[in-house]
């Protein structure tokens, strides 16, 4: 028997049968917020870097790099797909999913590393710094939780261990 949705998961989901034009415009707003949060983020990387002419390229490559699918995968949005699929086709299709995942993390990998040895030692410096707290450049320092974890404790307390103790 499949497990149940949690709360919020499940009202979403109610929501989404019930009006499912509302909630394709809810996702939209979301997916619209979160393109203004990366630009905002992207062009304070940018000013903080004090990225000169003869490095515009390759910041034009990064930034488009780094850029979010223009449609993320919602959770639970192949849910009824993946009911359909006998276990093993499940999995695979899991195995794959995962495969894409690992496939865009290397390449944005690629694209930092090679943006990253494009800049000054002292703009190298800036950058471990604007992104040292976050989870990549696209985030960068927890500024709205004035510099805390996820849970409100302080960076090192236990912020790492929602991690798997990596941070």
């Amino acid at each position: 028997t499949p497990m149940p949705a949690s709360g919020e998961a499940s009202a979403q989901a109610s929501e989404r049968r019930a009006n499912p034009r509302e909630a394709d415009r809810r996702a939209e707003r979301h997916a619209d917020r979160r393109a203004e949060r990366h630009a905002k983020r992207m062009a304070d990387l940018k000013q903080r870097l004090q990225i000169t002419s003869a490095q515009e390229g390759a910041w034009n490559q990064f930034v488009s790099a780094m850029q979010p699918p223009a449609h993320p995968p919602e959770p639970g949005a192949d849910r009824h797909a993946l009911e359909r699929l006998t276990t093993p086709e499940r999995l695979d299709r899991m195995q794959a999913m995962h495969a894409e995942r690992q496939n865009r993390m290397a390449a944005r990998n690629q694209a930092i590393k090679q943006f990253y040895s494009q800049l000054s030692a002292e703009q190298q410096k800036v950058f471990d710094q604007q992104t040292a707290r976050g989870h990549g450049p696209e985030h960068g320092p927890h500024k709205a939780c004035g510099g805390k974890g996820h849970h409100g404790e302080k960076h090192g307390e236990k912020h790492g261990e929602s991690h798997g103790g990596k941070h």
